[in-house]
């Protein structure tokens, strides 16, 4: 049973353990490989709009996503999110449920658009998923 909710400040030190690995590998976002805990907490936590996080039965963090306006100002109206999974919850359909309730949220909070500024081509995983869903 996964349940997607709202970031906790409890949860971050569970997030960091997740989200660290995905940023210090350099592969799949455009974060410096050598961000601080507290520089991805202001990039993942901090500045956007919200961050969800994706659980398990016993509330072990699986995964997470943040949802912003894309642009400030007049480009606020169009969202952007970034999504991780746990290594240890990959392959599991969670990427895609992540995605839906973003779909939902954005909807839920004003946005009329979502719009992805960064997917690297070698991350197949992701770029199929964004087809899929027709993002």
């Amino acid at each position: 049973m996964i349940t997607i909710r709202e970031f906790q400040e409890q949860d971050w030190t569970e997030t960091w353990k997740n989200i660290e690995p995905v940023f210090r590998a350099g592969e799949t976002y455009a974060f410096s490989p050598d961000i601080t805990a507290e520089e991805a907490y202001n990039v993942w936590i901090a500045t956007p709009a919200a961050t969800f996080v994706a659980v398990d039965s016993h509330d072990n963090i699986l995964g997470t996503y943040y949802i912003k306006p894309n642009q400030p100002a007049l480009g606020a109206h169009v969202c952007n999110c970034g999504y991780i999974v746990a290594e240890n919850a990959r392959n599991k359909g969670l990427a895609s449920l992540m995605c839906d309730h973003s779909l939902d949220q954005a909807v839920s909070m004003g946005f009329l658009a979502m719009q992805y500024n960064l997917v690297v081509s070698t991350n197949e995983n992701a770029v199929h998923l964004w087809k899929k869903k027709g993002v």
